[in-house]
């Protein structure tokens, strides 16, 4: 998407004053259901260092505009929130980590059940993530066959 309104009003929405930092943070999140983390940022915006992005991550994380997963790969990874989501653990759906190209999906189709807890403990947040192969390198794997 290269409208220009459309980036500056996202951020409005979640009362974050675009800068052009921002703005091309918030650009290189819209990859559709694929997750990026610090260091993809960082290849894909080489002119802005590292604590500037992760300051950029932390507010959009704070304003409800992304979520964060933790997908085992070491790399906590950020994607957007749809516009009625807040959190990922308000927006409930599960993520997917493919083991052979290390990147990760969020399936939105697929929401997560709800966990009854004990009395005394109180979720903050929740996180499922499928592990195996994408349908990219899923048809690798077949064609090898």
């Amino acid at each position: 998407m290269g409208d220009e309104a459309f980036y500056t009003d996202r951020l409005e929405q979640h009362d974050i004053k675009p800068t052009a930092t921002r703005l091309l943070v918030l650009r290189q999140l819209f990859r559709g259901d694929e997750m990026v983390s610090l260091p993809d940022l960082e290849r894909y915006l080489p002119t802005v260092d590292k604590s500037t992005i992760s300051r950029t991550l932390s507010l959009f994380l704070s304003q409800g505009l992304i979520h964060a997963v933790d997908d085992g790969s070491g790399a906590t990874k950020y994607a957007l929130c749809a516009d009625s989501d807040q959190t990922a653990f308000r927006d409930g759906h599960i993520h997917f980590y493919c083991s052979r190209c290390k990147r990760t999906f969020c399936l939105k189709q697929i929401h997560t059940p709800a966990v009854r807890l004990p009395a005394g403990f109180a979720a903050q947040s929740i996180s499922y993530v499928v592990k195996g192969l994408c349908p990219q390198c899923n048809n690798k794997n077949e064609r090898r066959i």
